[in-house]
């Protein structure tokens, strides 16, 4: 347990900041998943729409320092890589030609 003054005040910054974090860390997971579920219904409209938000907290949350900026690249790559997935499946796919 701190001793001095100086060290209490310490532990109740810590513990607001902790509080603060988990809070941003949330928000950013459950737009990250609110974009996987629009992609799972078939949305792809939707989901791309909702990536621009989910891409905004990712960075919001790397620049707080949160999580480091390369999880937050590795994250909204990931990310548009699997809407771009489901983009290519749900779009017809044009005829080759025979020769």
């Amino acid at each position: 347990m701190a001793n001095t003054k100086s060290a209490k005040k310490k532990i109740k910054v810590i513990r607001r900041r902790t509080i603060e974090n988990k809070i941003q860390k949330f928000k950013m997971k459950k737009a990250i998943k609110e974009v996987k579920k629009a992609l799972l219904s078939g949305d792809i409209e939707k989901a791309k729409e909702l990536y621009s938000k989910a891409a905004k907290l990712i960075d919001q949350t790397a620049a707080k320092g949160v999580i480091h900026k390369n999880n937050a690249s590795r994250k909204k790559s990931r990310l548009m890589k699997l809407i771009n997935k489901y983009a290519a499946l749900s779009s017809p796919q044009p005829e080759s030609k025979a020769q």
